[in-house]
């Protein structure tokens, strides 16, 4: 009708940057395609999961446990900390918008190293917060000192991803505590620990012992990564009381599935299992990293399950190459591409690809 005015959404909700999801590989015929572009784990579901999830969906007209009893016990025995310090989510993504949302009115600022997470300025965007990028540095690590020098009166929450999604540094332990002595104690600090398994350094963070120390330190984790549950969308954060509880009050209702609750909790059960499969997928990664280096190309130190090329203008010609080759990669337009340690053969080709592309 002419003349009527259409309800119409709050002005952030236009502003909400898109999120861009790793392609799928292109089907080539006679040639095996692989997608390298979603950090996923190229290893099928561990023994004994897929048992757990196939006798769950024959749970599938049932409503799942809302308070995921069972899936937080279990978390509570691998962690050593109290089920009241945990909150479950629709992958550790989910969190993160939930701790904005329970922690920031509108136009107050979240601090966040760029390029990171692509995800992290959807959530501030989405909340009506006030996104604060700080670049990260010419080596791909966060610049903590700038990032604490960033806070302000209006500063509620900062994000630390580590290891850096994108870019793959991880921050230290020692660096961590300089940058929380220098927060004040009202402003929350979310360690987004996505990719911890895979580290591997002197002085790593021990995310589990700073929270313990800290009354203002959330950490999100996922079994999206090392344990290979992408499909199933579970994430986890460990924090003080008051802060878990603030998360559990703002989640998504029955938000993780009774398959994905099983799923996680055999995955839990075979811990050993999945860390060996880590080993290996560190060790491929060390192995990509030292021949990109002996091909002459200078990556930042890798500690998620994947690479990043700095490339500026030809991000768009590397991820084409790429293509053609039968890998796909993530390009970030104008700034590079990130990589993921896949299977031997993908990996093996990415590093012809590097050979061959002239930089």
């Amino acid at each position: 009708m002419t003349g009527q005015s259409r309800p119409a959404p709050r002005p952030n909700i236009g502003l909400i940057p898109p999120y861009v999801a790793g392609r799928p590989p292109t089907v080539r015929p006679g040639m095996t395609s692989y997608k390298l572009s979603s950090n996923e784990n190229p290893y099928p579901p561990l023994p004994g999961v897929v048992e757990a999830v196939q006798e769950a969906v024959a749970q599938m007209n049932r409503y799942p446990d809302m308070g995921s009893a069972a899936l937080y016990a279990a978390l509570a025995e691998t962690c050593r900390v109290p089920v009241e310090d945990l909150s479950v989510a629709t992958g550790s993504v989910a969190l993160i918008y939930q701790l904005v949302q329970a922690f920031c009115e509108p136009g107050d600022e979240v601090v966040f190293a760029w390029r990171s997470f692509e995800a992290y300025p959807i959530a501030v965007t989405a909340a009506a917060a006030t996104a604060v990028r700080v670049p990260v540095l010419p080596d791909g690590r966060h610049d903590l000192p700038a990032m604490a020098a960033a806070v302000t009166d209006r500063t509620r929450v900062v994000l630390v991803c580590t290891p850096n999604n994108p870019t793959g540094p991880a921050v230290s332990q020692t660096e961590l505590d300089e940058f929380l002595a220098a927060v004040p104690p009202h402003v929350l600090v979310v360690v987004d620990e996505a990719y911890l398994e895979f580290v591997r350094m002197a002085d790593p963070v021990d995310g589990l012992a700073t929270y313990r120390r800290h009354q203002n330190v959330v950490l999100t984790r996922t079994f999206s990564k090392a344990y290979g549950l992408a499909g199933f969308r579970v994430g986890y954060a460990v924090a003080p009381a008051p802060l878990a509880a603030a998360l559990r009050a703002v989640s998504l209702p029955f938000g993780v599935s009774s398959v994905a609750q099983a799923a996680a909790i055999a995955s839990l059960e075979r811990r050993e299992e999945l860390l060996e499969r880590v080993d290996a997928l560190v060790a491929e990664r060390t192995r990509v990293a030292t021949g990109l280096r002996e091909r002459g190309w200078d990556v930042p130190q890798a500690q998620g399950n994947f690479v990043w090329f700095e490339l500026g203008e030809r991000t768009a010609d590397f991820a084409a190459a790429a293509e053609e080759l039968g890998i796909m990669v993530r390009p970030f337009a104008g700034e590079g591409a990130r990589v993921s340690i896949g299977e031997t053969e993908a990996n093996d080709r990415l590093l012809r690809l590097a050979e061959g592309f002239v930089r």
